[in-house]
């Protein structure tokens, strides 16, 4: 029953969050309400995600929606983020990322709100614009750290960077493979990941991420603003809480 209660938990994070991200802000604190340690809940989410994530890019990617030529170009900003990240989470309060995580998704949903998605750019114009990769590197260090939210953070700026919502969403599941990667093998290190635990909420999590991607092909861009739009306003609501409740 743990197992199957487990598995439930990846299935339902993993769906909602390749859609619109914050998925970890479901499948934590169910994690943590079983009784998982939080340490562990962190370390089997990295986990999870480095299969669901890479499961759902490999999808699109084979649907042609983003060129390998430009999910190469962030592997070193994703994999020095996840890594530093994993390596300052002990450093870092848990009321500190939570006020971060705060502050990021409410600057998000307000350029949401008032400004303009731009225009998408033609299939073959895959370019990342170099004034971004700070940001993204960013939100790679604060997946390695904790993590939740950072998926709805990257499709974001991938929509601001021009691209269309699902090679937003393939690139940003691309970035989250290569930073969770990065920070697990931290997590795993200092010896925060059950393979029992991991295994059961992988499998929850592939399939959710696999039943989300196909999915996601009947979203219009009218759709996708509002998803990320109320997802963002759960999440910060729920973060601001869990601020007070710390």
């Amino acid at each position: 029953m743990t197992f199957l209660l487990i598995a439930l938990i990846g299935f339902c994070a993993t769906f909602v969050g390749t859609l619109a991200g914050s998925g970890g802000l479901i499948g934590m604190p169910l994690l943590l309400f079983i009784g998982i340690p939080v340490h562990t809940a962190i370390g089997t989410a990295k986990f999870s995600n480095i299969i669901s994530s890479f499961s759902s890019f490999y999808y699109l990617f084979k649907r042609k929606q983003v060129s390998i030529r430009t999910a190469l170009k962030i592997v070193p900003f994703a994999a020095i983020g996840g890594l530093v990240g994993a390596m300052i989470a002990n450093y870092i309060s848990q009321e500190k990322l939570t006020m971060i995580a705060i502050i990021l998704l409410a600057s998000a949903l307000m350029l949401n709100v008032i400004k303009k998605v731009p225009k998408e750019r033609t299939a073959s114009d895959e370019s990342i614009n170099a004034k971004i990769y700070p940001v993204l590197f960013s939100i790679s260090l604060y997946d390695g750290m904790f993590g939740p939210g950072s998926t709805t953070l990257l499709i974001y700026t991938y929509l601001y960077n021009g691209f269309h919502y699902l090679k937003s969403l393939a690139i940003s599941r691309f970035q989250t493979f290569i930073s969770c990667l990065s920070a697990f093998i931290i997590f795993a290190f200092y010896g925060a990941f059950d393979w029992k635990i991991g295994a059961a909420h992988a499998l929850g999590s592939v399939i959710g991420a696999q039943l989300s991607v196909r999915f996601a092909n009947r979203l219009s861009l009218r759709h996708v603003k509002w998803l990320l739009n109320g997802v963002t306003v759960l999440l910060i609501l729920q973060l601001a809480y869990e601020a007070v409740m710390i």
